[in-house]
């Protein structure tokens, strides 16, 4: 896949500019129609949408991700699965492969477009409402923790590239190991290996990186930046808004 994948690219475009709680609205209003409402009418103008999105931010070609082979091979196991139960049922599976992908396609327009230092203080102040709700237990008031939700995810976003890259080293490195004989070659299984060895690496970087927030004071400086929206942050919702209006005009009328 692209060595893109989850980080920003850094062009100066009216998207990039938007606020990063703006972006995941968007994306959140996109994703619950099409969940309700997954018809090919709605599903192309959401393809219409994204494309426009991805020129408007100016991201080049090479951003987008290069799929594994495998996962070609998935998706064209399940239409021959499909197939002999009827052309519905063949439509519907491509409905649902066409939503799974523009979810997808949403979510890295987000990544590519958003600092990751942004993520954070943006679920946080869209959490804030949040913290209204809350339980007492022996006498202490406890409220919905929303930073620490807002953190978690943020460092899992952030995490997660790295994981990739860890994962290409570690198979790379091991196709360079020698080969002691046939006999020990089969008895290895590659991706137990790789997998043992990832979660390693992301154990010791897991320690290091606790230690690092802890040094600098906790996690509260994640979330202290929260930002706010502007005028061009309710353009851009005002458009998902009229995007979505039409995607619905569009199926009343077919």
């Amino acid at each position: 896949m692209s060595s893109v994948v989850l980080r920003e690219v850094p062009v100066d475009s009216p998207v990039h500019r938007l606020w990063a709680g703006t972006k995941m609205i968007g994306v959140f209003a996109v994703s619950v129609l099409l969940m309700f409402i997954p018809t090919w009418g709605l599903l192309g103008v959401a393809t219409l949408f994204l494309v426009a999105v991805f020129l408007l931010a100016k991201l080049p070609l090479g951003t987008l991700p290069r799929l594994p082979w495998w996962i070609w091979a998935g998706v064209l196991i399940g239409a021959a699965i499909n197939a002999p139960v009827g052309a519905s049922a063949l439509l519907r599976y491509a409905q649902v492969i066409l939503f799974g992908f523009l979810l997808l396609g949403a979510s890295f327009l987000v990544a590519w477009t958003t600092p990751m230092g942004e993520v954070a203080p943006a679920l946080a102040r869209l959490g804030a409402p949040l913290k209204r709700i809350g339980w007492t237990r022996r006498g202490v008031r406890h409220a919905i923790p929303v930073d620490e939700w807002a953190v978690v995810v943020a460092l899992t976003l952030r995490g997660l590239p790295l994981l990739l890259e860890e994962m290409r080293i570690l198979r790379a490195a091991r196709k360079l190991r020698p080969k002691d004989s046939l006999r020990h070659r089969a008895s290895e299984n590659p991706l137990v290996d790789i997998l043992t060895a990832s979660m390693a690496v992301s154990s010791r970087r897991a320690g290091e990186l606790g230690e690092a927030i802890t040094t600098r004071g906790g996690t509260g400086e994640l979330t202290a930046r929260p930002g706010s929206p502007g005028r061009a942050d309710a353009m851009a919702l005002l458009v998902v808004a009229l995007v979505c209006a039409l995607g619905i005009g569009v199926e009343l009328l077919v």
